[in-house]
């Protein structure tokens, strides 16, 4: 294959018409399949460059080397034809659906007097096939269900009309237990058998209120003709089906054959969720996942999700629920977007279940690799705090002060969404008198940048403010006189509602009360209070401890900070011995501690003598 591909003359030859293309590399090999409603515009779109694609669709593109195409009539034969194709030839680029299952099939088997099994392989020999069911155990309460209302037989035997005919069978136990009426020796005609058959069919094809309709007209008849023994196995019958469709219906029975599908993506996967409705009875449900290849769209991915489920559970439902309008164009389907009522409850019970198997998926994928949930964290952070670049790298600011003494500032720093307690740090205000918070804030933004734009460390990405406008106002200001209000992403942090400020916006950010990004945010808020309010205790009792060694005659403030730096607390400096004393201080300041520590210990033991 040539090299020097010229997609100008290839384009000339694509018809503005329905149908599927085909893109090859240089190796002749098959990269790249997908549909469209006019070929030449959809292939036209790979090759502008005035349209911003993303850097996977830029690969795909250089690969080029040949492009073939087939013209069906319509788009959903398009749909249908892209689907079977990547299926069978599984492109490097094409989303991969993934569905290593093989889910199992109840059987009517093709024979006289039809078994009714599970298997989870498919021969076509004539047999109905019904399912697949994605829920094992749904599948067998189905089948125990059938079992308890309709005896049928379980064996293999050849029961064609000749060899019944010659009595070549005998009955076993299962008809002795009356699991089967016995066929094989002619105590149930094959009319009564395929009867019965036709009753399951339409039970497992979710028609059961017709079931229980002729059900209940049978056992009027039996109970005119006065055959009570046979109406009561009706009856018993009749229970057991109203039972499990009581169990089974959660909308209205007016819903009849609607197919439903709903869809939760993420970066690189999607997962799409399906129920099949008939009578308003959930008849089969399954969720898939998708792999994305080339930053597909949801509603891509869900027309690929809506081919691929009805080719397998063969349905030819007429209604299509979905949550966003499709763009596709066929009068025999109709697709609803519903906005209240009972539709719209199967769509929620839809998006519930593909919202529950999408986390528990992710789940799994994160407890393998921790690096994806980092990824995705920090990726979901980037869209809800409208930044440019992934915050990798975040400080939040804390101010605490006591009445206005003792003023500290906190600063803590995550690092792919977690604390690094490594780089937290404290700032004793120096400028600012009294119980200032907005100079406070001002101060100790400008004091940590400064400094690393000195040392040429490199800035967070996002930078979290404790409070609301007047401390986000404050913060700014200092990077602005710095020049780096541009670099960074500020936000403020009330707590009352947990609103989120923006410099220059009027009205607050409100993040939804479960999301991660406001996990973390309230995360580093309440690390940096707590790293604060530590730092500023500290300060405190220090404070106060050296106000009590200057009661002490002849020790000032310098020297009372110099022995507690040396013994660490009061109590040690009350135990210490004149010579460990006279290591800091001499010999008359040693005197005089160790007098007034024993003057006040002389005065609590006769305090506590009275």
């Amino acid at each position: 294959m040539s090299s020097d591909f010229d997609y100008r003359v290839a384009l000339k030859n694509i018809p503005h018409k329905p149908g599927v293309y085909q893109f090859w590399d240089a190796e002749r090999e098959l990269i790249y399949i997908g549909k469209a409603k006019d070929l030449r515009n959809r292939v036209t779109t790979y090759f502008n460059k005035d349209i911003n694609v993303n850097a996977k669709t830029r690969v795909l593109v250089s690969k080029i080397r040949d492009i073939t195409f087939t013209i069906v009539d319509t788009e959903v034969d398009a749909w249908l034809l892209e689907n079977s194709l990547i299926k069978k030839h599984q492109p490097r680029y094409n989303v991969m659906l993934k569905d290593d299952k093989t889910y199992p099939w109840i059987i009517i088997k093709n024979e006289n007097f039809p078994r009714i099994f599970w298997t989870r392989r498919i021969v076509r020999d004539g047999s109905k096939y019904l399912g697949p069911y994605a829920s094992v155990s749904m599948m067998h309460n189905i089948l125990g269900l059938i079992k308890e209302t309709y005896p049928l037989r379980t064996c293999n035997l050849p029961l064609t009309r000749q060899n019944i005919d010659k009595g070549k069978f005998k009955v076993c136990l299962e008809y002795q237990l009356g699991n089967c009426k016995g066929p094989c020796q002619n105590y149930q005609t094959e009319d009564d058998y395929n009867n019965n058959i036709e009753e399951i069919t339409d039970i497992l094809c979710g028609k059961i209120g017709a079931v229980l309709r002729n059900l209940k007209a049978d056992m009027e008849r039996a109970v005119a003709d006065l055959n009570y023994e046979y109406a009561h196995r009706l009856k018993r019958k009749f229970e057991l089906l109203e039972n499990y469709q009581s169990k089974s219906t959660i909308v209205n029975s007016s819903i009849t054959d609607v197919d439903v599908f709903s869809i939760a993506s993420e970066e690189k996967y999607a997962f799409v969720n399906y129920l099949k409705v008939m009578n308003g009875t959930i008849i089969q449900t399954q969720t898939i996942e998708l792999k994305k290849r080339l930053d597909e769209s949801d509603e891509e991915l869900l027309t690929l999700a809506i081919i691929e489920f009805r080719s397998r559970y063969e349905s030819h439902s007429k209604e299509i629920i979905v949550p966003f309008d499709i763009d596709l164009e066929d009068a025999s389907l109709k697709f609803t977007v519903p906005k209240l009522g009972e539709k719209r409850k199967l769509l929620d019970l839809s998006q519930k279940n593909v919202q529950f198997f999408k986390k528990e998926r992710i789940d799994q994928y994160e407890k393998l690799n921790p690096e994806i949930r980092t990824e995705r964290l920090l990726t979901q952070m980037m869209k809800d705090l409208r930044m440019n670049q992934l915050p990798r790298h975040i400080e939040c600011f804390d101010n605490s002060n006591f009445q206005g003494k003792y003023p500290v500032s906190a600063i803590v720093v995550f690092k792919d969404g977690k604390p690094s307690k490594k780089d937290y740090r404290h700032f004793n205000v120096k400028t600012v008198e009294g119980p200032d918070d907005f100079a406070t804030m001002e101060e100790a933004v400008l004091r940590r940048y400064r400094r690393m734009l000195d040392e040429g460390t490199e800035l967070p990405q996002l930078i979290v403010i404790d409070g609301g406008k007047g401390q986000l106002s404050s913060a700014l200001k200092s990077l602005k006189l710095l020049g780096i209000d541009k670099q960074v992403t500020i936000i403020g942090i009330a707590k009352r509602l947990e609103e989120l400020y923006y410099p220059g916006d009027q009205y607050p950010l409100y993040l939804d009360k479960k999301s991660e990004t406001l996990k973390v945010l309230q995360h580093l808020r309440d690390e940096a209070h707590r790293f604060g309010i530590t730092f500023h205790r500290k300060k405190r009792d220090k404070g106060t401890l050296v106000t009590e060694l200057e009661l002490i005659e002849g020790i000032g403030k310098t020297t009372a900070e110099k022995l507690l730096k040396y013994f660490k607390s009061v109590k040690k400096i009350r135990e210490a011995k004149m010579e460990e004393l006279q290591e800091v201080v001499n010999t008359k300041q040693a005197k005089a501690i160790t007098a007034y520590f024993g003057n006040k210990k002389a005065l609590v033991n006769n305090h506590q003598g009275t």
